[in-house]
């Protein structure tokens, strides 16, 4: 099968013009929504997508918006030009690569300028708090509080956003989303209905490495040695949902079993809970569709992992 190479866009308007255009044609768009450092997680996204459009828009951008001043935006691992090898040989390909320079930022005080971000004179960012910065946020108020959202307060807020703003930039029919982030694909399925995105949102099963090691960008700053001892949030998990299947619904007593687990191999729990499906809200027995959803630190690195378990 021939290679195909995507059209590389960074300007939002440009980005919609190209949208508007394929739509006029009757294409259905799928957008995957990236912040680069492409794995074969996200490229399993891509094959996911063309099962319900015809054309694939995979946006790289790493959003200043989810991350608080303690968390040092600049170590967030990059490699665009392996993106661009990787999405070229993706099977079925990729149609555009939407790579902006920030979209956050406005070129002016006027406020009604549509650039892109391109001009280079008073530029401000989300991230500075005088000026005419950006300061409109969308918020799903109940599912951002409990998980990761205990940790990182502003995290789910610059993610609502973000999505929010590609979506209204690509006007995709679908958007793929991963279920390693189970939060956030449940507080962006959340969103579109609350707010009416005329967008299928779909979920993505967990893609692992040969050895259970949920896939993750991050997953490049652990020592050999870290990486070892991270398996045990995997297999920890997997000794849970065995048990819950084999009649053990007590919370507490599954979620000991898997902090013990963890805490043994080396690393700091964030937070280990087990919650329903589709609320989030922690339960005590289990009664029905629930997920397991660990945040663990090995080192510096922060880890996230989940298992549904459907009894």
């Amino acid at each position: 099968m021939a290679q195909k190479e995507p059209i590389i866009i960074r300007d939002k308007t440009q980005m919609r013009n190209w949208s508007r255009t394929m739509r006029s044609q009757s294409k259905l768009i799928a957008l995957v929504p990236t912040m680069g450092y492409l794995h074969q997680g996200h490229l399993s996204l891509i094959t996911q997508a063309h099962k319900h459009a015809n054309l694939i828009v995979v946006s790289i951008y790493v959003n200043p918006g989810q991350f608080s001043p303690n968390e040092d935006l600049s170590t967030y691992p990059s490699d665009f030009q392996g993106d661009l090898k990787k999405l070229i040989n993706v099977p079925g390909g990729v149609d555009v690569v939407f790579n902006p320079k920030n979209l956050y930022d406005y070129g002016g005080s006027d406020g009604d300028g549509d650039d892109g971000g391109e001009k280079g004179d008073g530029v401000v960012s989300c991230v500075e708090k005088s000026g005419f910065g950006h300061e409109s946020w969308v918020r799903v108020e109940r599912l951002e509080k409990g998980l990761c959202g205990m940790s990182r307060p502003i995290f789910f807020r610059g993610v609502a956003t973000i999505v929010t703003k590609l979506f209204n930039i690509v006007e995709p029919d679908f958007a793929v989303f991963g279920k390693k982030d189970y939060q956030q694909w449940r507080v962006i399925q959340r969103m579109v209905r609350d707010l009416d995105f005329s967008i299928k949102v779909i979920g993505c099963e967990i893609t692992r490495e040969n050895d259970g090691l949920a896939m993750s960008s991050r997953n490049v700053h652990l020592s050999l040695e870290e990486r070892e001892k991270a398996l045990s949030i995997s297999k920890s998990l997997t000794t849970a949902k065995s048990a819950a299947e084999d009649g053990q619904v007590d919370c507490e007593k599954l979620r000991n079993l898997v902090i013990q687990c963890i805490t043994e191999a080396g690393g700091r729990i964030d937070y280990a809970e087990i919650v329903d499906q589709q609320s989030l809200e922690k339960v005590k027995f289990i009664k029905g569709p629930v997920v397991f959803c660990i945040a663990a630190f090995f080192g510096k690195v922060r880890l996230i992992d989940n298992m549904e378990i459907n009894l």
